[in-house]
């Protein structure tokens, strides 16, 4: 009789707590769902302060959310670089800082990005990633920022995968312009 009773505390427990993951986690898809749709950003990556970001109309703003171009955009999904989301690949966008506009010189070496003679800290591109997996830098050089393009790199973290890898980003596949909502860094 106790036997008996066990398994049914038991299982009205399992239940009670299925119940409730599942409402949670509705609700988390309702939450995902509404910031989207009032143009809130959630950041979780290394490459920004974790937190809430908002769109803006200010074309001047300096964060960005954008679909990588090919074969950089694959690759990045490849090596699980990015998560599912709403680009046309199929992956979610990046949020980066722009770092050079048009006119401005970049200069890539094995010390990172300097831009306008500055170097920029956290830059110096990686020879390997988490996984121990190569990575290419884009190729070395001096570079004046073509009209049409920025160039991308996080200050934050340097294991940020932006320009330091995939050079210009085309201003095309600029799909935000944001500015931070509510931001914390551990």
């Amino acid at each position: 009789m106790i036997s008996g009773l066990w398994h049914r505390l038991k299982g009205a427990r399992f239940g009670v707590f299925l119940r409730i993951a599942l409402a949670a986690f509705a609700g988390i898809v309702l939450i995902f769902q509404l910031c989207g749709s009032l143009g809130i950003r959630i950041n979780t990556s290394p490459s920004l302060p974790v937190g809430l970001y908002i769109v803006t109309s200010d074309a001047k703003a300096n964060l960005i959310e954008f679909c990588p171009a090919e074969p950089f955009g694959s690759f990045a999904i490849r090596r699980g670089y990015r998560d599912r989301g709403a680009c046309p690949d199929g992956a979610a966008p990046l949020l980066k800082p722009i770092v050079a506009k048009a006119g401005d010189t970049v200069k890539t070496s094995s010390r990172g990005i300097e831009v306008d003679g500055k170097l920029r800290p956290k830059t110096a591109p990686l020879k390997l990633d988490t996984e121990g997996r190569p990575l290419t830098p884009w190729p070395f050089g001096r570079y004046v920022v073509q009209a049409g393009t920025v160039w991308v790199a996080s200050s934050y973290n340097r294991r940020s995968f932006d320009s330091r890898y995939f050079g210009p980003v085309s201003t095309s596949s600029i799909r935000e312009h944001l500015r931070p909502l509510l931001t914390w860094w551990w």
